[in-house]
């Protein structure tokens, strides 16, 4: 019995599963225009962070933009103002602090490997702040235009910084081969048990946002991991209710899609989450409190 069953069975006889939900409150795309809802300043970050753990979330999954321009960054400067206006404001959301930027490839560009940078340098602002979750992307794959490039080495390097700091990471995968890379990493020990892993559906030329696609992830995971699962865009609430039949977590959030349904964009992260908070309680489970994702995820 994989450990999503277990969790599952176990709960079963005590009552409603308890079911993780995730933020991805504004994500590290150029597409701040896309939307007046994005938040890009520190502020605007951590308003939203607040207000999606109102509405539900357990978790709030984080990355910063340049306050004017709304472009992605990585100036640790925006990590230590969203993560101290959380920490101040008193909420008990579970901080999990993104690692994605940093392994772009642009061939198309003067500069392809601007956007590339040390292992080390990925994980410098998990190191400072010590949030609860850091995202681990254990995939190289073409990403739209471009490449994200993360090499076993690479990876092994983070995963012993991101260890030796006390932070769990959320290992996000992105196709079967990504699965069985991150079951191998499991395999020599470089994770505290349980593994959790972000199964990220719907991303171009990853593994398709469908029943079947998540299945055939799900089937490879590694013994006792507990997952979770999102599609982007108009998949975005059909794979939060296929996550929950397959008895794992969820995740929404503006990074992964901007409307509530066709044509009509989300106001904010909280109505995001509002839907997915429906859909869970719906399928027969309820959502889980931080303190209770803590102890799903074994953190401290």
């Amino acid at each position: 019995m994989s450990g999503a069953s277990a969790a599952s069975g176990a709960s079963a006889a005590s009552g409603p599963r308890p079911v993780i939900v995730s933020c991805a409150v504004t994500g590290g795309a150029d597409s701040a225009d896309a939307s007046p809802a994005i938040p890009r300043s520190p502020e605007q970050i951590a308003n939203e962070v607040l207000a999606a753990r109102k509405a539900g979330a357990a978790i709030a999954h984080i990355h910063v933009r340049h306050p004017t321009t709304g472009k992605p960054s990585r100036d640790l400067a925006y990590y230590r103002e969203t993560v101290a206006r959380i920490r101040d404001a008193g909420s008990d959301v579970l901080i999990n602090l993104t690692t994605g930027p940093g392994a772009g490839f642009a061939p198309h560009s003067n500069d392809p490997l601007a956007n590339f940078v040390s292992p080390e340098a990925r994980v410098a602002h998990v190191l400072e702040l010590r949030p609860h979750i850091c995202s681990l992307d254990v995939a190289t794959m073409n990403f739209g235009a471009s490449a994200m490039v993360n090499v076993p080495a690479h990876l092994t390097t983070m995963a012993r910084l991101i260890h030796d700091a006390g932070v769990k990471p959320e290992l996000e995968v992105f196709d079967l081969g990504h699965v069985q890379l991150a079951a191998s990493m499991v395999a020599q020990g470089l994770f505290e048990a349980p593994p959790f892993l972000q199964l990220c559906l719907g991303i171009s030329w990853g593994a398709p946002a469908t029943a079947e696609g998540m299945v055939a992830m799900k089937s490879l995971l590694p013994p006792g991991a507990l997952f979770s699962a999102f599609g982007i865009s108009r998949a975005q609430f059909p794979m939060v209710a296929q996550s929950v039949i397959l008895g794992g977590h969820v995740r929404v959030g503006l990074e992964d899609n901007l409307y509530l349904s066709r044509g009509v964009l989300a106001p904010g992260n909280a109505a995001l989450v509002e839907r997915a908070v429906t859909i869970v309680e719906a399928l027969g489970a309820r959502v889980a409190t931080p303190k209770e994702a803590a102890a799903l995820l074994g953190i401290g």
